[in-house]
């Protein structure tokens, strides 16, 4: 670290008049201080008792001494966790009925995060701060378990589990990849194979290795601190995360501390940063990009406090300098680099092995390696009297804080938002400019909640001109009337760098909007969070975040402007296959239909919405009345034309709508009763899968009025690929040869919306030759000849515009 610090003689002169400096200089185990940590260790302790957060330099000394027995703890707990089925606290030998028959574990990563975590657990202790915690590598949960396990902070289910001494370490041992599973065949134990809402103080699994990258500095609200811990892997392939400088404002985020663990390997290979010269054009690269990157000792956990603790300092420096005018944004955002060994502190360490199994062999039928495991566990163990005094004194620094289980960012639950008053239509309009007025007199109505809106850089093109007006683009250098340094919209042509911003702001208002057919990159990062907040409401802890929508516009449907890269249902269709009491997929027809969706889009709690909208200007379809109706059912009856045998036509997408509405005038002309319904929310609509989903769906009652069992024949047109959407919808389209499913067939290229309609066999005479095919009579029966040529391909489909 670059800063003024004492002189090997003055460190040598203090840890003669400090024995407690003394006695922690002899480290522990295979935790070694370096002279550039002791010195680190020396100017933060001073800095402590200076700002009067520590009585004396004696008790940060006693409690650095105790970080040491600590880490060795939690690194034996993580081999143990890997390889064992049970601990001996007396540090005996392993036997061969001690180890499992089969290990399994992210070893290597977890022994790197025992004194990162552990670090940051002791800069809580001295500070008398709680910060939150992130972690990009989840799968390295085995320390943050192990850690919390030894220190108390645990949620009432895994402290009944693990917190009973030895036989409670057993349990964690065994339970690690027990794959043991509840009648219901969910995991039994409250334990994971990466972050999970049964972690105290976890906010993401960290499965995804790069979304932690990018989600870091929108998470924080003013006034809290999170510590990022970051693979190096991901750090150097994730270029989104280049950009947070950028995006970073002291004025509406809290402090963000990244700290990336630079071991140097992925799973199969070394990366850049395992050579010097990779570790050293990243930092060049990370001070091009407006980071100031400091290096230390990654496998001490005393340089992790002594870092994060400049970090702090650093960047708050910043902050004061740029409040008196010496500096503006961006401002350098200080980047900790922990230089550490794959795998430190245990056999195996720095090479491939270590990232999952390290020894050579299974230690229960292996003698060779339970002889190396035995070996280097010995000296991690801590006799079981020093741990429970050294665990002790994290334990008491608790008092008066938080437990890190309870950090501000792992229990967010912003207040409720006000609802602005909403402005229905019966014009012809683009649907998008009810989201457009709204989302701005919501983030008007609701100062207090921080607004971000993820931007490919299409607002304007998605017809959210008022959004872009009213919250404009966050730069450093504003060109136009449309940018601010205070803006609050991130911008950039990086679909997973801008929905993380969204996913990460939880304590406050979002919005995405992009291309349908881009939003499939998205994907990843939605799903991720999708999943972590269902278990969160599994554990009994449900997410509080505010719900809001993800907007697929500019879609397959009206975007023959560009090539069929642009035509993709993807998006919607995946999102669909996730659980619907997480997500909500909806296709709204009009202005009215998207405005009345909006109000309890906002209101949910730990539940997103995809809109799927079209962003052309379309008929006024619904009323006030039958908008909310719809909103409320997620399907409505739109027209009735009596007899027998009706066939029952279900829209889904605005356009669809309208060439249903064009077939069933028709089939009307033609003397065939029917019935039209608009299916807006397909979801509500499915089998549940699980007593969690049952309540997202619609009443029985309500399914039963609009899709009675006495329309055997019925013909669904779907903006969505019609297989998947007759795999969703099978109760609603029961009998398979008495139904007729049409949709996106993948086939498009550069033409307009009839175009792209006739192309994929879903347009209006498309729809009649389906009937007529459920009706058994000719096509004749319903189109004229050269309409009924157009759909056989033999006419020009010209005649059906």
């Amino acid at each position: 670290m670059s800063q003024i610090l004492p002189s090997p003689e003055e460190l040598a002169a203090h840890a003669a008049a400090e024995p407690e400096y003394a006695r922690w200089l002899r480290g522990r185990g295979p935790l070694q201080h370096s002279v550039q940590t002791q010195a680190a260790v020396f100017r933060v302790a001073h800095q402590l008792v200076q700002y009067g957060l520590q009585p004396d330099l004696a008790s940060v000394y006693r409690l650095f001494g105790a970080l040491d027995r600590l880490t060795c703890a939690g690194l034996w707990l993580v081999a143990h966790m890997t390889y064992a089925r049970r601990v001996r606290l007396d540090g005996a030998p392993l036997q061969p009925e001690d180890f499992k028959a089969q290990p399994e574990g992210h070893t290597g990563g977890a022994l790197n995060m025992v004194p990162a975590y552990a670090g940051y657990l002791a800069l809580n202790a001295l500070s008398g701060k709680t910060r939150g915690w992130l972690m990009g590598q989840g799968h390295c949960v085995t320390a943050i378990d192990a850690l919390n396990v030894l220190t108390g902070n645990l949620h009432p289910e895994q402290a009944a589990a693990y917190g009973n001494g030895e036989a409670g370490l057993d349990r964690l041992v065994q339970d690690f990849y027990s794959y043991a599973q509840t009648a219901e065949g969910k995991v039994a134990a409250p334990l994971g194979s990466h972050v999970n809402p049964h972690t105290a103080g976890g906010i993401a699994e960290g499965g995804y290795l790069g979304f932690a990258e990018l989600m870091y500095a929108h998470m924080p609200l003013p006034g809290e601190t999170l510590v990022a811990f970051l693979s190096d892997g991901a750090a150097e392939e994730q270029r989104g995360s280049d950009w947070i400088p950028r995006w970073w404002r002291a004025e509406d985020c809290g402090t963000a501390l990244p700290v990336m663990i630079a071991n140097g390997r992925r799973i199969e290979q070394r990366t850049d940063l395992g050579t010097h010269e990779g570790l050293e054009g990243f930092k060049l690269h990370l001070r091009r990009c407006g980071f100031d990157p400091i290096s230390f000792d990654g496998r001490d956990p005393a340089a992790f406090v002594c870092a994060l603790w400049e970090m702090e300092e650093r960047l708050q420096h910043r902050v004061d300098e740029k409040e008196r005018g010496i500096l503006r944004y961006p401002l350098p955002i200080p980047y900790g680099i922990a230089e550490a060994t794959k795998g430190y502190g245990f056999y195996g360490a720095g090479s491939n092995a270590a990232h999952n199994l390290p020894l050579p062999g299974n230690p229960s039928v292996d003698a060779e390696a339970r002889d190396l495991f035995n070996q280097h566990a010995a000296p991690l163990w801590v006799e079981p009297d020093e741990l429970a005094e050294a665990c002790q004194l994290f334990i008491a620094s608790r008092s008066g804080r938080v437990l890190e289980r309870d950090n501000p960012l792992a229990v967010r639950r912003p207040i409720e938002p006000s609802i602005p008053p909403l402005h229905y239509r019966n014009d012809e309009c683009s649907p998008m400019a009810a989201l457009d007025r709204f989302y701005v007199d919501l983030c008007g109505a609701n100062p207090d909640l921080r607004a971000r809106v993820g931007n490919p850089d299409e607002l304007a093109s998605n017809r959210l001109g008022g959004v872009l007006k009213a919250l404009r683009h966050r730069v450093s250098e504003p060109e136009s009337e449309l940018e601010a340094v205070d803006g609050r919209i991130i911008t950039a042509l990086n679909e997973e760098a801008v929905v993380s911003a969204c996913l990460a702001n939880q304590g406050g208002l979002n919005l995405v909007a992009s291309y349908e057919a881009f939003c499939v990159k998205m994907l990843g990062a939605v799903r991720q969070t999708l999943i972590f907040a269902r278990q969160q409401k599994e554990a009994g802890r449900p997410a509080g975040w505010l719900g809001w929508p993800l907007v697929a516009t500019s879609h397959t449907w009206e975007n023959g402007k560009n090539q069929q890269s642009h035509q993709d249902t993807t998006f919607c269709e995946a999102l669909l296959g996730e659980m619907s009491d997480m997500v909500r997929v909806v296709f709204p027809a009009d202005h009215n239909s998207l405005l009345a969706l909006l109000p309890d889009i906002y209101r949910s709690r730990g539940q997103l919405a995809c809109i799927v909208a079209p962003k052309r200007e379309r008929p006024s379809v619904f009323t006030q009345a039958e908008a909310e109706q719809l909103a409320r059912d997620g399907a409505i009856l739109l027209d009735e034309h009596p007899g027998a045998e009706p066939l029952l036509l279900i829209a889904n997408g605005s356009y669809q709508l309208a060439e249903m509405r064009r077939a069933a005038l028709r089939l009307e002309e033609a003397g065939y009763p029917y019935r039209l319904v608009y299916l807006q929310e397909p979801g509500r609509f499915r089998a549940p899968r699980d007593n969690w989903e049952l309540p997202a769906l619609a009443d029985e009652s309500i399914a039963m009025r609009l899709f009675p069992d006495h329309y055997e024949r019925r013909v669904l047109l779907t903006h969505m690929r019609p297989e998947v959407a007759r795999g969703h919808l099978w109760p609603i389209l029961p009998d398979a040869l008495k139904t007729a499913v049409l949709g996106y067939r993948n086939q498009g290229g550069t033409l307009d919306e009839a175009g792209m309609l006739f192309a994929n066999r879903c347009s209006w005479a498309h729809v009649l030759a389906a009937c007529a095919r459920l009706l058994d009579v000719p096509r004749s029966a319903l189109l004229a000849p050269d309409e009924a040529a157009a759909v056989a391909g033999k006419e020009s489909p010209a005649v059906l515009r």
